[in-house]
């Protein structure tokens, strides 16, 4: 073929293309590509035409064959957030490993989109699916137990699983950040947190809180429920006013995030308040901002990128047992937390 016929070709060039171009068969091409039993010299010819056209074979025609597509489906709350940034890393790093891509989703804390998400993707028959958090549509779980394709929950430990799961408890983590402030000698602790419902983890630090009241005897709830999620610092600013406003000899804040907790020492700041000195404010998450802010802001830690790490061998491992006709496991790793404390409190 010269050069000529080449400036002539379709784009993007096609397999009967490379065909030509080698000097063998379509049915050839297909065989090379697919890694069946081709001479050398042959495999070689087709490579060489296949990098001179800039050829990209149909990945979809190699999903039928096989039953089997080469990335893995990952879907999380918000692109901006740091921690599922580092869940996602953490996930990439082991299916890059085994030749395999990530396909991201963001469902924007909506448990309808992640629903029209997984319903999308699942067409394209994943390796494995890695969701965030236990709550799901019932359509969602259905979906996804008929696919029988391996999945994965993160950031949250499922009273009933659709597979696996890699999380702690928020309700704990919560509970072990408030009982770090009741210790600290603070009695008067409010709550700040978003309006919505949508994040439902958060709902659950919100619980912690609550539980943790009521374990300790330490007054009624002081909570301030405010703002879309994701929570943002400009949400925690303003709850840490309304929460003042109503309640102004609180002591002790205990904030959804790191980035809430940051807004709120901003606006502390702001009205004159010391913190700790006047008031003292926690976050969640240890966010980078939470290690230098001024105070540096007490905090409970995970390791996002641990848990995209052991999502991503489960999900590999479950793949593995289905392509070999044996059970798929049914793990639930229960990873660690910690209460960071810090100038804060």
């Amino acid at each position: 073929m010269s050069l000529d016929e080449l400036d002539k070709l379709p784009s993007p060039p096609r397999m009967a293309d490379v065909a030509k171009l080698a000097g063998v068969s379509k049915m050839t091409v297909s065989r090379v590509l697919a890694g069946r039993d081709v001479s050398e010299r042959t495999q070689a010819l087709v490579h060489a035409a296949i990098d001179r056209l800039g050829y990209l074979p149909d990945a979809s025609a190699g999903t039928l064959s096989t039953g089997r597509s080469e990335f893995i489906v990952a879907l999380v709350p918000s692109l901006a957030s740091s921690n599922f940034a580092d869940t996602v890393r953490g996930l990439n790093d082991i299916v890059r490993e085994h030749g395999l891509c990530l396909l991201l989703g963001d469902t924007d804390y909506h448990l309808d989109q992640e629903a029209v998400l997984v319903r999308t993707l699942l067409r394209h028959r994943p390796v494995g699916v890695m969701l965030t958090g236990s709550s799901h549509l019932d359509d969602t779980r259905k979906l996804l137990r008929q696919a029988q394709v391996p999945v994965v929950e993160t950031w949250d430990i499922p009273e009933d699983p659709i597979e696996q799961s890699v999380g702690f408890s928020n309700i704990a983590a919560a509970a072990a950040l408030f009982e770090h402030l009741y210790d600290r000698g603070y009695r008067r602790i409010g709550y700040i947190g978003g309006a919505s419902g949508l994040d439902h983890r958060g709902q659950q630090r919100q619980q912690g809180y609550l539980q943790a009241i009521a374990a300790l005897g330490s007054g009624e709830p002081r909570l301030v429920e405010y703002g879309e999620s994701p929570i943002t610092m400009s949400h925690g600013g303003e709850s840490v006013k309304r929460l003042l406003e109503k309640w102004p000899d609180t002591d002790a804040v205990l904030c959804v995030s790191d980035l809430s907790a940051f807004g709120a020492i901003m606006e502390c700041h702001r009205m004159g308040l010391s913190v700790p000195g006047d008031i003292a404010v926690a976050g969640f998450g240890d966010f980078e901002v939470s290690r230098y802010c001024t105070p540096t802001i007490t905090t409970v830690s995970v390791d996002p990128y641990g848990i995209g790490r052991r999502a991503g061998q489960l999900l590999l491992t479950s793949a593995a047992a289905q392509r070999h006709g044996l059970p798929r496991p049914r793990e639930r790793d229960v990873v660690e937390f910690k209460v960071l404390a810090r100038e804060s409190t």
